[in-house]
C-alpha cells in the first residue's frame, strides 16, 4: 500500500520571521494533486480561543532564465 499525500499538508514554525506581517508557520500541502505553499498566522484576538489563519499559494516552477543574448546578431559588437 502506497502513502497518499493528497489533500494533506504540514506546517512548521517559521524560523525566518522578521516582522509581524510574516507568517508564524510555513509549510506545504497537496490538494487534488496540486502542490501549494502554505502560510499560517496565529492569533488570539480579544482573548478569544487561539486562531490560525491560512494562506495557500500555488507552487510554480521558476521559469528558466532566458539568455540575454540569443543569437550572434544580438551581440553589441
Amino acid at each position: 500500500m502506497t502513502y497518499d499525500n493528497n489533500n494533506r499538508g504540514a506546517l512548521w514554525k517559521n524560523e525566518n520571521k522578521k516582522t509581524d506581517k510574516h507568517p508564524n508557520l510555513r509549510g506545504t500541502a497537496e490538494i487534488n494533486g496540486v502542490q501549494y505553499w502554505v502560510s499560517g498566522w496565529t492569533s488570539s484576538e480579544g482573548g478569544k480561543k487561539p486562531l490560525v489563519s491560512l494562506s495557500f499559494q500555488l507552487k510554480e516552477e521558476k521559469p528558466a532564465e532566458k539568455n540575454a543574448i540569443e543569437t550572434f546578431e544580438d551581440m553589441p559588437f
